[in-house]
């Protein structure tokens, strides 16, 4: 009797799990990765992209369209980790972010095909902008 009952419990388990994961991974691209588009908005012809940092960043992966200027936005709210010390190379741009507010970065007008890469100081967290 005993055994038959956690024999239950395990299929249960299983099964709920495995709905679960199958529920969550309907965003995810054939390669796992997760595009985000619902933080870019444009206005006035120019493109805005919103990252958060705290704890690392989010989204981790944004897709947006090339040939328009773009501003990248990132909100921090009580930042005081790593993710505060932002770098982003293929712009030149490198400063440590106030704990709690907005940084708006011009990356300029990115073509089709080119990816800004952005990481903390420490390199332990990162995002990137895929450009279509």
């Amino acid at each position: 009797m005993q055994k038959n009952t956690i024999i239950s419990i395990i299929i249960s388990v299983a099964l709920i799990g495995g709905t679960l994961y199958f529920i969550s991974d309907r965003s995810a691209s054939p390669n796992g990765e997760v595009a985000q588009s619902q933080n870019v908005e444009i206005r006035d012809g120019v493109q805005y992209v919103t990252i958060t940092a705290k704890g690392g960043y989010s989204p981790r992966i944004t897709q947006i369209k090339g040939g328009l200027p773009t501003k990248l936005v990132v909100k921090t709210d009580d930042t005081y980790d790593c993710t505060a010390s932002l770098v982003i190379r293929s712009v030149g741009f490198q400063k440590i972010l106030q704990p709690t507010g907005e940084e708006i970065i011009d990356l300029g007008t990115p073509k089709s095909g080119d990816k800004v890469q952005g990481v903390c100081g420490m390199g332990m967290y990162n995002f990137q902008i895929k450009v279509s």
